[in-house]
């Protein structure tokens, strides 16, 4: 059977949505031993890579020997340099600070901290690295979601007096946001094709981390728990932080760009903070309060609001923006 581009285009932005919201669920549902995880951050990551790994390896050994490129061991398909630098910020520190965080903090938090502060983080870097400029309508936006990371991290810095370690989570989200943001900037710095971007961080971590990691995991000294987790546990984790959150949803996004436009694509992902908020709230039972539904309310308008502002003023900026962050989840 054949579908109409309508329904391709449908599919692709309900599939990158789901994604995306579930990406935030399963990795706090993942990190709280209440609801069966049993592996660390350092063993989500090392399994997220494995998963990714697996398909997008033989991709770029693939496209190294059809486009004849000069790319890094035969694996990626950019030079070594470039693979490295966005393989340390998209591929290693990304996913670590990101799953780090979700052990000390709540879903909400991370709904409302990871995805919203991208805008602001990518915008600042892109003033300073870029030279660009912001209009009115994008700079509202940037004050929005200012408002609602304050809203939501501002209380739990101030609970940290209080002996909380939400604060730190908070900071960990806010930390992994930059890294994507600083990977989404060196990408549009270079010019660089989404998909070879995509290969490369992943062959860097998968060529780095997880002969280190697997090192440090069977001497003791990483405290890994995946000689004690159980198989389907691990394989769940490859196949969707893997192979769902950066392989499919890569696809899925792409394809709903070609359908929607970039703007109108951005603007259905500003649904994932409401989504995974409210799906933490009824799948693992966290409490959403004044200041997280305020929060989530500014932040969505600040998406909204800034990708409207940047369509207007430069809409080859906004395409270039949303291809190289289509991995993330």
């Amino acid at each position: 059977m054949r579908f109409s581009s309508r329904t391709v285009g449908l599919a692709a932005a309900v599939i990158t949505v789901v994604i995306w919201t579930a990406f935030i669920v399963v990795a706090r549902a993942s990190a709280t031993g209440a609801h069966g995880g049993t592996l660390t951050p350092l063993d989500i990551a090392f399994a997220r890579i494995l998963g990714a790994s697996l398909v997008l390896l033989p991709l770029g050994a693939w496209l190294v020997r059809r486009q004849r490129l000069p790319g890094w061991l035969g694996l990626s398909p950019l030079p070594f340099r470039v693979t490295a630098q966005i393989g340390v910020l998209g591929g290693l520190l990304y996913a670590l600070l990101a799953y780090t965080g979700f052990f000390y903090a709540p879903a909400a938090h991370a709904s409302v901290l990871l995805p919203g502060s991208l805008p602001l983080w990518t915008a600042l870097l892109a003033i300073g690295v870029l030279g660009e400029r912001i209009g009115r309508a994008r700079a509202l936006g940037l004050v929005l979601i200012v408002a609602g990371g304050l809203l939501v991290g501002g209380a739990s810095l101030l609970r940290a007096f209080e002996g909380g370690e939400v604060w730190k989570g908070d900071l960990l989200f806010m930390a992994a946001a930059f890294c994507w943001s600083s990977y989404s900037v060196l990408v549009r710095r270079h010019g660089l094709d989404a998909v070879k971007a995509t290969v490369a961080i992943t062959v860097f971590a998968a060529l780095t981390y997880l002969p280190v990691y697997s090192a440090l995991a069977l001497s003791g000294v990483a405290g890994s728990h995946l000689a004690a987790a159980p198989w389907r546990e691990i394989a769940f984790q490859a196949l969707f932080q893997g192979v769902g959150s950066v392989v499919i949803s890569g696809i899925t996004f792409t394809q709903m760009i070609r359908h929607f436009g970039p703007v109108k694509s951005t603007m259905i992902t500003a649904l994932v903070p409401g989504l995974s908020a409210l799906a933490a709230v009824v799948l693992l039972g966290e409490p959403l309060g004044w200041n997280l539904w305020a929060g989530l309310a500014l932040v969505t308008g600040g998406i909204v609001f800034g990708v409207r502002g940047l369509a207007l003023k430069a809409p080859e900026l906004i395409a270039n923006s949303d291809q190289s962050v289509r991995a993330k989840a």
